[in-house]
């Protein structure tokens, strides 16, 4: 899941990705954002998720991905869009627009 805060001061949105999934025991969060660069999620018990906040700039879009358990990859459910990549799968998409 993806939530969005914007900042009347600053030219930046805060973005909060989200990931549950039982089976899952550590989560990365991998996108251009960080040159595709692996993030770790941190895990929530309350809200039984992995979550990670990154500052990113406002009125753009940014490809990334999960990576699960350091083996498997999957897409965000509620990405803003999808595109694909060079490796015949796609990508998830995250804009920043305002």
């Amino acid at each position: 899941m993806l939530t969005k805060k914007y900042f009347k001061t600053k030219n930046e949105a805060e973005v909060t990705f989200e990931f549950s999934r039982d089976d899952v025991d550590s989560v990365e969060l991998l996108g251009e954002f960080t040159d595709w660069q692996p993030v770790e999620m941190k895990f929530n018990k309350k809200s039984n998720v992995f979550r990670a906040k990154l500052r990113l700039p406002v009125g753009e879009s940014f490809h990334f991905r999960y990576l699960l358990n350091g083996e498997e990859w999957e897409n965000d459910y509620n990405a803003d869009q999808y595109m694909p990549n060079v490796y015949g799968s796609d990508n998830s998409v995250v804009h920043t627009y305002n």
